[in-house]
Formats: structure tokens, sequence, C-alpha cells
């Protein structure tokens, strides 16, 4: 795979489409080990929470943790050996909300491998917009068949 990794390439990995795919694209990808990848969230994505009188219309935290899942399940669905499985997404630990995400951000999502076997893994994930850290935690997959 050549780096970066556009929305068709990374359609080739995951099984999401529109308006469920979360990820826009793949800048780093260190197979078993990291990856990062950016999701640009604009002003028309539907499921945007509105805001309160007065307050701006915000990403809802779990769209945000799944675009970290999805981020890590390229991660995981990358290699070959991979590819015809599916990662089912089993729990996640110390989630930590520390900021909104609003339209016009540029989301920076890392994910890097904690434990990885055959058949399952934990991937640490951290999501940030300027430098500043907007989530974080633990997640753990499993693959099926």
């Amino acid at each position: 795979m050549e780096l970066p990794l556009d929305t068709t390439a990374i359609e080739r990995i995951l099984p999401h489409r529109y308006p469920f795919l979360l990820v826009d694209r793949i800048t780093e990808l260190e197979p078993d080990k990291r990856i990062v990848g950016i999701k640009n969230v604009s002003l028309n994505e539907r499921y945007l929470s509105p805001g309160a009188a007065g307050t701006r219309a915000a990403l809802p935290p779990a769209i945000l943790t799944e675009a970290i899942a999805q981020v890590g399940a390229i991660l995981i669905l990358s290699k070959p050996e991979n590819r015809d499985r599916l990662p089912l997404f089993t729990g996640i630990e110390r989630v930590r909300y520390r900021g909104a995400v609003y339209p016009g951000d540029v989301v920076v999502i890392e994910g890097i491998v904690k434990r990885l076997r055959s058949r399952m893994g934990v991937l640490t994930g951290h999501a940030r917009v300027n430098g500043r850290v907007v989530a974080h935690g633990e997640m753990t997959f499993a693959l099926g068949t």
C-alpha cells in the first residue's frame, strides 16, 4: 500500500460506506504497531448534534469513538491475511472526552497497538484537533471469519 490512503483505498479495506465511513485519509501506517488517520468534520454531516441556544453544533462523542475504531480497524485489516476477516468491536475502556469537535475541525486520529494476537487485540486511540487531545481510550476487538 502506498500512503496516504484516500477514501477509495480505505473502502477497499473497510466494509463501511457513506454515511458510515468516518475516515477520510490514512497518513501513516506501521503494520502491527501504529496508524494515523484524518477525519474532516463538515457542517453538512447528518450526525452533528444541534447546539443549544447560542452554541455551535458539535460532533457526538459516539461518532468520534467510532472514527477511532475505524482507524484501528484499517490497521488490522491492512495485513493481507486479515483482509477477508470482519473486525468486531468488543469493548472500550477508559474512554475520556476532553473537548468538543466542531464543523471545520480536522481530527487527527492515532491508533497504537497495545496487544495483538491472531484473533483479538487491544488498541489505544487518541483523537486530536490542533494538537489538543479531544478523546482517548482503549478499544478491544476480535477478528471474525
